[in-house]
């Protein structure tokens, strides 16, 4: 079954709602049972039903047993957040005393995590190239627990060499767990790519619609139980109205991600005949940095690319491009049905290597409004900074 079809049938269970289409949002804290028996085995897990609402209900259940699927795991766990994600998965594997190797590409509030959180804890973290591949061997001590990759990463888009990465890794029994948000469970399999734990924030194309927070985590069964114990350790369940949101936003995501690519496509092309513009970064474009990575390891691609401005722009010059978008709007996420727009300075976030750009990097995330639309405001707007040069 191809992934589109698996899209509109995977949790549709009418037969146990009486005949409703879609699973109802479970909104439940109690879960009684009839018996003793029962009871005591739910709360020993030895039932296919939750003792507490925090543990899961139809709703999560339904979630969850989509996105294993799309995956190609075992299991899935959704969690409140795509932060809350990273964070299950950093702190289910790695303990007092071990050492963590983290792409330097990586979601900002992961690396605020890694850096006070898991320092305080006394877990040690390196930041690596995200460019390295097998290189990576180099930088593994003997306490190296977990390699963490993003590919692509999320603002500079560098694609990784994962499956090169996860033979080391797995050569010395060192865990890989990746997040793959920008591929989505469509257009890029990690698993077969080498990874060992997959990510994604369901905040973004799995939603779709910006209107939900959520964070998935899949496995295969080995990692599972050790997720499993952490995740309700933590408490970061997730609401069941987001979860009938998601599966609602999955049954459109393949539609919705071919129209984010065709377009982003289009607007990336025109980006790279700017005379503003210095590089495109955006994978999927043909001779973009890590085209020929991004071919042999994804399917597809999402809307969310940057660019860099070839010369250096000031304060004004930003505020004048910006304050006059029509069809972009400057908000962090993406992943949703609007366009966004916003300036990043990369020189002050990256330590592994040094960000060869001067001026601002410029993140796009090309929505579902008509390319051409896009373009001309994309126009309108570097005529507005190169008048307020």
């Amino acid at each position: 079954m191809r992934k589109e079809t698996l899209l509109a049938t995977l949790g549709c269970l009418p037969e146990l709602h009486r005949g409703v289409v879609n699973t109802p949002p479970y909104r439940a804290s109690t879960i009684l049972f009839p018996t003793l028996a029962e009871f005591e085995a739910a709360d020993r897990g030895e039932s296919p039903y939750a003792s507490y609402g925090r543990y899961g209900t139809l709703s999560t259940e339904t979630l969850e047993n989509a996105i294993a699927t799309l995956e190609g795991a075992d299991h899935a766990i959704i969690l409140s957040s795509g932060l809350a994600a990273i964070i299950l998965t950093l702190t289910a594997f790695l303990s007092s005393g071990d050492h963590l190797l983290m792409v330097d590409s990586v979601y900002g509030p992961a690396r605020r995590f890694c850096d006070q959180e898991l320092k305080r804890l006394g877990v040690e973290t390196t930041y690596y190239d995200p460019l390295i591949g097998s290189g990576i061997a180099s930088l593994i001590k003997p306490n190296t627990k977990m390699i963490y990759v993003e590919s692509p990463g999320s603002l500079t888009f560098e694609v990784q060499d994962v499956p090169a990465i996860a033979k080391v890794a797995h050569d010395r029994g060192i865990l890989v767990a990746g997040d793959n948000t920008w591929g989505t469970p469509l257009y890029l399999d990690a698993f077969k790519l080498g990874m060992d734990i997959s990510i994604h924030s369901a905040t973004k194309y799995i939603s779709g619609h910006s209107d939900l927070v959520m964070g998935t985590v899949a496995c295969r069964k080995p990692h599972y139980k050790r997720l499993l114990y952490a995740f309700r350790n933590t408490g970061a369940c997730p609401a069941a109205d987001n979860c009938y949101l998601a599966m609602r936003g999955l049954r459109t995501m393949a539609v919705r991600l071919k129209q984010h690519q065709d377009s982003a496509l289009k607007v990336a092309a025109w980006l790279s005949s700017r005379p503003e513009v210095g590089e495109v970064f955006y994978p999927a474009l043909p001779g973009a940095p890590g085209h020929e990575l991004w071919k042999r390891d994804f399917t597809g691609a999402c809307g969310l690319f940057s660019i860099a401005l070839k010369e250096k722009a000031s304060q004004a010059q930003l505020a004048a491009m910006f304050d006059g978008m029509e069809y972009f709007g400057m908000g962090y996420s993406w992943g949703g049905f609007e366009s966004l727009m916003i300036p990043l300075h990369l020189e002050k976030i990256r330590t592994a290597t040094k960000w060869p750009h001067q001026g601002p990097l410029l993140r796009l995330h090309i929505g579902l409004e008509h390319p051409d639309d896009l373009i001309k405001d994309l126009e309108a707007g570097l005529a507005r900074l190169k008048k307020a040069a």
